[in-house]
Formats: C-alpha cells, sequence, structure tokens
C-alpha cells in the first residue's frame, strides 16, 4: 500500500470526526524578531501533546486486531491513546533509558510497554519478534501508509488556509512530516517550498535524502523526537519532492524553544523548535518571506525544560 493526496482526502473526514483543526497563529514579537512573518501550526495543542496523533487516528479507526510497535515517545503516546479511543490492545516497545514521563504517559492509556534495548534499533528488534509471536499487526512509525495519509492532514489545513505561504520548515525524524507536506503542497500549494529540518547529530534521514539510499548514522541528538539512526523508505520516496533539507545543531534548537516560549508564549518540545531553528540558522534566506513552522509536539521533557532557565 503506497500514500498518496487520496488518501489525506480520505483520512480528512477519520481525523475531523474526532480532532478541531489546531490553531495557526502568527507573533509580532516573534516576527520581529527573525525579520519574517511566521505562521505557528500549533500540534502542541493535540490530546497527546504532537501530531502523531493524526496519523495514529486515521490507522486505528479501521484496525481489526491489535498492534505492536516502537518509538521513543511521540508515536507511542499516539497509538496508545488511538487504541484506547478503539478499545484495541497495544504495545509499545521503548529503548531501556526512554524518557520516564513519556513512558508514564503510554501506560496511562492502557498500553503495554516492554523496555528493550539501549537504542531504538533494539527496540525495533522486539517489536518485530514480539509481533510475530503475538499475531498483533506491527507498525512502523515511518513505513506506514495510514500514519502519512492522517499526519497530512494538518499540511492540508495549512495549505488551506494560506496558500500563499512563501515555505514551510517541518521537522524530521522519521520524516512522515516532511513526506506528507510535500505530497499535499504538491497539490494544493505548489509554489511552497517544503524544507526538512533535523538534528546535525543524528542526520540519517537528511543523509538518506541527499545520497538517494537509505542510510544508517550515529544517533547523538539530545531532542528525543528527531532521535532516528535510519532513513525510511516510504517518506524517503515522497521527500524527493523537498525544495531542500537543513541540518541545525541541538543548541540552535534550544535557542528556538526558548525564543517560542518568550515570543509566542508556546512551550515546545526540541523537535517542535526544529523548523524555527532552521529559520534562525538563515535569517536571509527567509527574511521578508511568509514562513509555516510546525510546532509538532509540546512533550518537553523535565530536562529540557531544566536547560530553557
Amino acid at each position: 500500500m503506497d500514500f498518496s493526496y487520496a488518501a489525506v482526502r480520505a483520512a480528512a473526514t477519520t481525523v475531523a470526526r474526532h480532532l478541531p483543526p489546531t490553531p495557526m497563529w502568527s507573533y509580532p514579537v516573534l516576527n520581529g524578531a527573525v525579520g519574517a512573518t511566521v505562521l505557528v501550526k500549533h500540534e502542541n495543542t493535540q490530546p497527546v501533546g504532537a501530531f502523531k496523533a493524526r496519523g495514529a487516528l486515521n490507522l486505528l479507526s479501521s484496525a481489526k486486531t491489535g498492534t505492536v510497535t516502537y518509538s521513543t515517545g511521540n508515536h507511542a503516546q499516539s497509538m496508545a491513546w488511538a487504541s484506547h479511543l478503539f478499545g484495541l490492545p497495544c504495545t509499545v516497545v521503548m529503548p531501556e533509558d526512554a524518557n520516564p514521563s513519556k513512558v508514564a504517559a503510554v501506560r496511562a492509556w492502557g498500553a503495554e510497554v516492554v523496555l528493550a534495548g539501549s537504542v531504538l534499533a533494539d527496540s525495533e528488534a522486539y517489536a518485530v519478534e514480539l509481533a510475530t509471536r503475538t499475531g498483533h499487526r506491527l507498525v512502523s512509525p515511518g513505513d506506514t501508509p495510514e500514519l502519512l495519509a492522517g499526519v497530512g492532514t494538518l499540511y492540508e489545513e495549512i495549505f488551506t488556509a494560506r496558500p500563499d505561504v512563501d515555505a514551510i520548515l517541518v521537522p524530521v525524524g522519521s520524516g512522515t512530516g516532511a513526506a506528507a507536506a510535500a505530497v499535499v503542497a504538491r497539490e494544493l500549494a505548489p509554489k511552497c517550498e517544503v524544507i526538512g529540518v533535523q538534528s546535525a547529530s543524528s542526520p540519517a534521514a537528511h543523509d538518506s535524502w541527499r545520497s538517494g539510499d537509505l542510510a544508517t548514522r550515529p544517533n547523538r541528538t539530545r531532542i528525543e523526537g528527531l532521535a532516528t539512526g535510519r532513513g525510511y523508505y516510504l517518506p524517503q520516496r515522497h521527500m524527493r519532492d523537498l525544495a531542500d533539507f537543513l541540518l541545525v545543531d541541538d543548541d540552535r534548537i534550544a535557542e528556538a524553544q526558548r525564543l517560542l516560549a518568550t515570543a509566542a508564549h508556546t512551550l515546545a518540545e526540541g523537535a517542535g523548535a526544529a523548523g524555527l531553528a532552521a529559520l534562525l540558522d538563515q535569517p536571509d534566506r527567509f527574511a521578508g518571506r511568509t514562513i509555516a513552522i510546525v510546532c509538532t509536539g509540546g512533550n518537553a521533557s523535565p530536562r529540557e525544560l531544566a536547560a530553557l532557565q
């Protein structure tokens, strides 16, 4: 099964039954600080505090059995929430050092959490084995078309409201958001530059996009939502249409988090500030233009919160 704009349109009906459109606001202080008109899409207002709720909702709405998946955080919470909504069992495999607050949030929605391995690749291997044993569906956080279709609904909201936007800066972990943005922009805003943004400390998706081949790279970022060590086939296939793909360092992302908090009244986790970090990194490129950034999540860890002070 592939992913297309038609799938996004179908997902929009499902998502609209359960979730209202998220707000997209501009803040004069933020605009003045960066020298551009910035539209902030607030996916941090979702029930689980992250955009991934859309994809999980779309996937689980038609599921007939339980699921097994693997994640460091927001995908895990979204799968747990949507499984709870539809009364389906869900098991999430997370690394042994996963953020305790995110582990607790997954369990609070009724999902089973299994801590396995020191890195996400280890968790994935265990999830594959567990799905085989239980007969439940294995859900890849990157290579599952229903997830991309659900995520695409947020970009449809952006481009329907503002088809005149000059560029959109999309945080990239597995790449579902950037892939969905590229597909929807092609239909609704073909003149808009869709630009991916990833941490320079975990550049697997970026390097996969640059080379055209799926790459594995060291995963050293402290930004949980961008912490992926390999490229995913399905997102990379659709990310071919990106106008560009930028790397930013973790300190720049922290700077962007502080600016969102002070100038846009917004608590963003690191991944949710990555788009703004790219704008801060290249101010001349975006000066005077209308730029959309996606605050993909607001699930900042206690460590992140302490560092922002």
